[in-house]
């Protein structure tokens, strides 16, 4: 079993930067791929980004290539989403899931967390 808590949600200005942790409870953490999934009011969630098990391979949604970076550190069973030069489209509540690399792409998980509000302002 994992619980996920995210955090470092909030407003920000467009062109700034944010970066979400993702708290996992429970010895597997590292066995497990690792996403990033946000959802905007009255849409489906889209899957943003994904880090192997190890944090040696990673894959991103091409709207946040170049932008965002996905990493995690095992030894303190986090995960974090750094993001820069933000564009009010980023806007959601982003979420971190736990699972399958593949699957995960595909928004297939095993465990999510609660979400964390983005807000960026133009």
């Amino acid at each position: 079993q994992v619980q996920l808590v995210e955090s470092g949600g909030g407003l920000v200005q467009a062109g700034g930067s944010l970066r979400l942790s993702c708290a996992a409870s429970g010895r597997t953490f590292s066995r497990y791929a690792m996403g990033w999934f946000r959802q905007c009011s009255g849409k489906e969630r889209e899957f943003v980004a994904v880090v192997s098990w190890s944090g040696g391979t990673k894959y991103y949604v091409d709207s946040v290539k170049d932008r965002f970076t996905i990493s995690r550190d095992n030894a303190k069973n986090t995960m974090y989403l750094q993001m820069n030069s933000l564009k009010p489209e980023d806007t959601a509540v982003y979420y971190c899931a736990a699972g399958s690399y593949g699957p995960l792409v595909r928004k297939v998980a095993d465990y999510w967390g609660q979400g964390t509000q983005v807000t960026v302002s133009s």
